[in-house]
């Protein structure tokens, strides 16, 4: 195997950074969301299949983790946080989180949002890689 500097460092692809990137992304939006009460999200908002397939997506973490410490294969967390950032990125393309007009759509999608950077956190966590605030 032959170590190459400018891939290590690379922001596409399934490398580290470009989780952090979309880590300190997401963060972004947050801070520019300001303040959210998260217990007042509406139950009855329309989702589209991109957020549903978003949510599932999330729920796979705690099998990520559960299927890493069994085969012992941190891999499993790289790469589900790899697969994750990908969706996420996907979702951040097609749809507005801070532009989106129906308010109910919006504090939703940065709730999203911020389950995403949680998720993200986490796992990158349980690698021992720092994920930045801001890039």
């Amino acid at each position: 195997m032959l170590f190459n500097p400018e891939e290590s460092i690379d922001f596409n692809g399934n490398t580290g950074p470009f989780i952090q990137y979309t880590y300190a992304r997401i963060r972004s939006i947050l801070r520019k969301a300001g303040d959210v009460d998260f217990s007042a999200l509406a139950r009855d908002t329309e989702l589209s299949d991109k957020e549903i397939s978003l949510i599932q997506h999330l729920q796979g973490f705690q099998a990520a983790v559960k299927q890493a410490g069994t085969d012992y294969n941190p891999s499993c967390i790289a790469n589900y946080c790899y697969e994750l950032v990908k969706e996420y990125n996907q979702f951040y393309h097609d749809f507005s989180v801070l532009r989106e007009e129906d308010e109910k759509k919006r504090q939703f999608r940065i709730a999203l949002s911020a389950a995403v950077s949680q998720v993200i956190r986490n796992g990158m966590g349980l690698l021992g890689i720092e994920v930045p605030e801001r890039m």
